[in-house]
């Protein structure tokens, strides 16, 4: 059966579906000796398809792996120095990368896998697939930094993030620890909202993503996950309650969702042309003052005018 090139790819593990857009964009895939385009339709089991002039590998098993990304830990499959990454971390062959990042400084929940089209459902925006952390910041934040958080701010590049569900969770000494949900993946968001407005921020932990929970893996730790949690992955997210709306909008302080304004309907005055029935009222008659022993009004007369020139 033929399907786009990009899916095949993806499915033979190159990476997500719109990473695999820019092989082909790139020109390094090639279908029957024909420079492939997008959009490009081919069978993987009858056609050949070359990526970078080496055949693609027939599709491995699914693999779909949990992990707690300790700190210092990049979150690629290849480091541009000596750290250590995700993929060291998880000792099973094959070809599993990231969906989504981490910042090396952060830590908690990532998934690892070789489902390119499980990648671009979690990734895409229009699904708005929402992750929760843990945020400590190393002093109690006021109503208003916390009303700034939910209504999103702009960051040094200009860009404005978009409205986000943040609460203080529990107390620790000076600080507080956060609960976070961004509907957005921006690069290190929360921490440069925070310095925004004010929070330094001491520790990042990731503790879900859409329906995938951490749960009680240590720094680390791996798993693979059950068919409940793959099944849940891939199906269409219900839009949540306290879906982001447009940036600059008026938003509740205690629950952080959009006030919505009730809408003004104005109304022209009824006449008899457009409301019949409305009752009319009575026309007084005209009457005009008469001096005593006069019996009508003294008619009023004009000035002459001015003749010029």
């Amino acid at each position: 059966m033929e399907e786009r090139v990009q899916k095949i790819l993806a499915r033979s593990g190159f990476g997500s579906r719109r990473f695999c857009e820019t092989l082909i964009t790139a020109g390094r895939v090639r279908v029957n000796g024909i420079q492939a385009q997008l959009g490009s339709k081919a069978d993987a089991d009858v056609d050949q398809i070359l990526v970078d002039n080496h055949p693609i590998p027939q599709p491995e098993a699914k693999l779909y792996i949990a992990l707690n990304k300790p700190r210092g830990v990049l979150s690629t499959v290849e480091a541009p120095d000596s750290r250590s990454t995700v993929r060291d971390l998880v000792s099973l062959p094959g070809t599993i990368y990231p969906v989504g990042r981490l910042d090396v400084d952060s830590e908690g929940l990532i998934l690892l896998t070789n489902d390119g089209d499980l990648a671009d459902h979690l990734t895409h925006p229009k699904y708005q697939h929402t992750k929760e952390y843990r945020v400590l910041v190393a002093r109690q934040p006021d109503n208003e930094q916390l009303e700034a958080f939910r209504h999103g701010v702009v960051l040094s590049d200009g860009y404005r993030t978009a409205p986000a569900e943040v609460h203080i969770d529990t107390q620790q000494g000076k600080g507080a620890w956060l609960g976070v949900t961004l509907y957005e993946g921006r690069k290190r968001q929360i921490r440069e909202t925070c310095a925004q407005i004010g929070l330094p921020v001491v520790r990042i932990v990731r503790i879900r993503i859409a329906t995938l929970k951490l749960g009680s893996l240590k720094p680390g730790q791996w798993r693979k996950l059950t068919t409940a949690e793959i099944a849940a992955l891939k199906s269409k997210p219900d839009k949540p309650a306290g879906k982001p709306l447009k940036p600059g909008k008026p938003f509740d302080r205690q629950t952080g969702q959009q006030i919505k304004k009730p809408k003004i309907i104005t109304t022209r005055k009824p006449t008899a042309r457009t409301a019949p029935d409305y009752p009319r009222k009575p026309v007084k008659p005209y009457t005009r003052r008469v001096a005593i022993g006069q019996s009508q009004p003294p008619d009023r007369k004009k000035k002459p005018r001015r003749r010029t020139g």
